[in-house]
Order: C-alpha cells, then sequence, then structure tokens
C-alpha cells in the first residue's frame, strides 16, 4: 500500500513537464488524480505549450499504475472555469486531500511581446491564488485536513531572470508565491492543512529545454552563469520535484507547514 493511498490529488498544469511527473509520483503511493491544464498557446509565450494530446498521455500513464483520474483542460487565470473542472473531478472522483498550483509559464524571449509581464503574474501567481481558491472550501468542510504544495523556483528566493519583462515577471510572480504560502499556511493550520512551497532550480522540461529559451540565454552569457548550479548537474530532472512533493503531502511530513523546500542542487546556497 502507497503512502497516498485513498487520497485524491488536484493537480494544474497537468499535461506534461513537472505537473504529468507529480501526477504519476502521486498515483504510485496511491493516490487518484484531478488533472486540468491549458492545453493552449498563450501569445507572449515563446515555446509551445501542452496540447490536448500530452493531457491524454498523463491520463494513459496514470491510468497504467491502475489509478483513477479525471482530466479537464481549464485555464487557471479563469477561476470560474478552473472551479467548474474541480467540482466535475470531485464529482467523480470525491473530496480533495491534496493540491499541486502547478500551472506556470516562461515567457524568456529576445523579442518578448508587451503582454509577457502580465501574462506570467496572471498565470503564475494569480493562477496559483485561484487554484488554492477554489480548493480552500471543499477541504475546510471535510474537515480531515489535507496538504498543499506551490510550485514557486530558485527565482522566487533569488534574484534572478534578467532585465527582461518576462523575467522580471517570472521572479516578481515566484516571490509572490512565497507570500501566497506562508498567509495560507497560518490561515489554514487550524484547520490541520498544511501548505509548502518547492523552489526547483532548472528542470528538464518543454518550458526549459527549449529554442526560445536557449536563444534568450545566448544573448547575454551572463545569464547562464548566473543559473548555474553548485553540483555538477544542468539541470534536475521532473521526478526529482516529484519525490521532494510526494514527502510533503505525505503523513511522513505531517508536521510540516509554512517552508520553502529548494531542489536546487545547491543553487541557492551558492548564490
Amino acid at each position: 500500500m502507497g503512502k497516498l493511498e485513498g487520497k485524491v490529488a488536484f493537480i494544474t498544469g497537468a499535461a506534461r513537464g513537472q505537473g504529468r511527473s507529480h501526477a504519476v509520483r502521486l498515483a504510485r503511493e496511491g493516490a487518484d488524480i484531478i488533472a486540468v491544464d491549458i492545453c493552449r498557446q498563450i501569445d507572449s509565450v515563446p515555446y509551445p505549450m501542452a496540447t490536448p494530446d500530452d493531457l491524454a498521455e498523463t491520463v494513459k500513464e496514470v491510468e497504467g499504475l491502475d489509478r483513477r483520474i479525471f482530466a479537464q483542460q481549464a485555464d487557471v487565470r479563469d477561476e470560474a472555469g478552473l472551479a467548474a473542472a474541480f467540482e466535475a473531478g470531485v464529482a467523480e472522483l470525491g473530496p480533495v486531500d491534496i493540491v499541486l498550483a502547478n500551472a506556470g509559464i516562461a515567457p524568456l524571449a529576445v523579442h518578448e511581446t508587451h503582454g509577457a509581464w502580465q501574462d506570467v503574474i496572471d498565470v503564475n501567481l494569480t493562477g496559483v491564488f485561484n487554484t488554492v481558491e477554489t480548493a480552500i472550501p471543499s477541504m475546510i468542510e471535510r474537515g480531515q485536513g489535507g496538504a498543499i504544495v506551490l510550485t514557486s523556483s530558485t527565482a522566487g528566493i533569488n534574484g534572478i531572470g534578467g532585465p527582461s519583462r518576462g523575467g522580471l515577471g517570472y521572479t516578481a510572480a515566484k516571490h509572490g508565491v512565497v507570500g501566497l504560502m506562508r498567509s495560507y499556511a497560518n490561515n489554514l493550520a487550524p484547520h490541520s492543512i498544511r501548505v509548502n512551497t518547492v523552489h526547483p532550480t532548472g528542470v528538464s522540461t518543454p518550458m526549459v529545454v527549449n529554442d526560445a529559451m536557449q536563444e534568450f540565454l545566448a544573448q547575454d552569457p551572463s545569464l547562464g552563469n548566473a543559473m548555474a548550479n553548485a553540483l555538477p548537474v544542468d539541470m534536475v530532472e521532473p521526478v526529482d520535484i516529484s519525490n521532494a512533493i510526494a514527502w510533503l503531502v505525505s503523513d511522513d511530513a505531517r508536521y510540516v507547514t509554512g517552508i520553502t523546500v529548494p531542489v536546487d542542487a545547491g543553487f541557492t546556497n551558492k548564490k
């Protein structure tokens, strides 16, 4: 029996990358999954975003572990649409015990659009807020506690990101996620709901490994140097973040709340 047997997890940005990895990792521990993803392009994002086929692959991998999954396209910027997807998932799988606010974009580009700042704030900060607000009422009403993990970044605890609109917006949003986490951790503690953040360094996902990102870093070699890890690894794998999250949402971390958890190969310490 896995550590999360009988639990239901609500995961945003679940079609690929870290989100899919989290869904599969938690399913291996026995959790059923409510998976949402926008599955379409945002104009300011210079790399291809997830597709409905990607979300279908997440469904396939979770079902391959003999776990249940409800998947639906939803935009975390649209609180009403997100709530509708959440409620449909709960109706099918049952009340949620775990929330992973993972959806995020990195609109870093040499020729960025004017809307890059607003788009990244809307997705990476307001989207996290919408995700937690959507889940809180039912978690409190159920009265069984729970665990929430917000995906921040090394950019959420370090001054990185470069001078671009997208880069500044990304860093500001990821810092803002830490503020949300600390407030939610205090506000939800009386309900035995724990809230933490994870802070990955560069992760080998399509958001990071793409031509637009390489072009962005190549324009200024100091940007690449500023993102170097202490351990001799350029990037970590999605499962490395998933493993940390699997611990945070399990009873092994039952008294862990209100903390920032770097999974960053020593990046922050090196800074």
